[in-house]
């Protein structure tokens, strides 16, 4: 009797396993009887937006190869009209520093100011290049100690050495040109 009571027992078990498997199986299905619309809605969702990311990155990335053989094509060919424009038009940015590259190796300071000042480096860069071909050096962020260089060096083609010895005395110790200010200071005002 003690063993049929044990198989009695584990086939009650087994009964009772499989009376909750149903019912989970049952309730999962009213959930999604009952959520079947956002569900699908959501997963619809998820797919259109992995598909617009790889639209997007094969865009861009077309842009970018555009961009690429269109600068290619200006290193070979200057003046090639239509590999400026699908430069321009694939990549802005790209175009403006090509501008700008072009208008300082020109030395031309009406080419300079038609560039396109996408931000504030090129704005910087632009106008300090400007202030360069002008002899009126012009603060820049980015050319700081390069100005205060060319500003004494201007200082002592003027006589100005006191003006000269403080304006080479702000260059700081660390930077790069450090050595070309204490060089100017000893050579030139001492």
């Amino acid at each position: 009797m003690d063993q049929k009571g044990n198989l009695i027992k584990e086939i009650k078990e087994e009964l009772s396993s499989d009376e909750k498997l149903l019912e989970q199986a049952f309730q999962i299905e009213r959930k999604f009887k009952k959520y079947k619309k956002p569900i699908i809605f959501g997963v619809i969702l998820v797919i259109l937006a992995l598909i617009g990311v790889k639209v997007n990155n094969y865009l861009e990335q077309k842009h970018l190869e555009g961009a690429n053989s269109a600068l290619l094509a200006l290193q070979k060919e200057p003046n090639n009209q239509d590999a400026l424009n699908k430069l321009k038009e694939n990549n802005p940015k790209l175009f403006a520093l090509y501008s700008y590259s072009n208008a300082a190796n020109s030395g031309s300071s009406e080419k300079l100011q038609n560039v396109l000042k996408e931000n504030d480096f090129l704005k910087d860069v632009v106008n300090y290049h400007l202030g360069v071909l002008k002899k009126q050096p012009q603060e820049s962020k980015y050319y700081k100690n390069l100005v205060l260089i060319e500003k004494a060096y201007l200082s002592i083609k003027k006589g100005d050495k006191e003006e000269a010895s403080k304006t080479l005395s702000r260059v700081p110790n660390n930077s790069q040109l450090a050595p070309v200010a204490r060089l100017l200071k000893h050579y030139t005002i001492q």
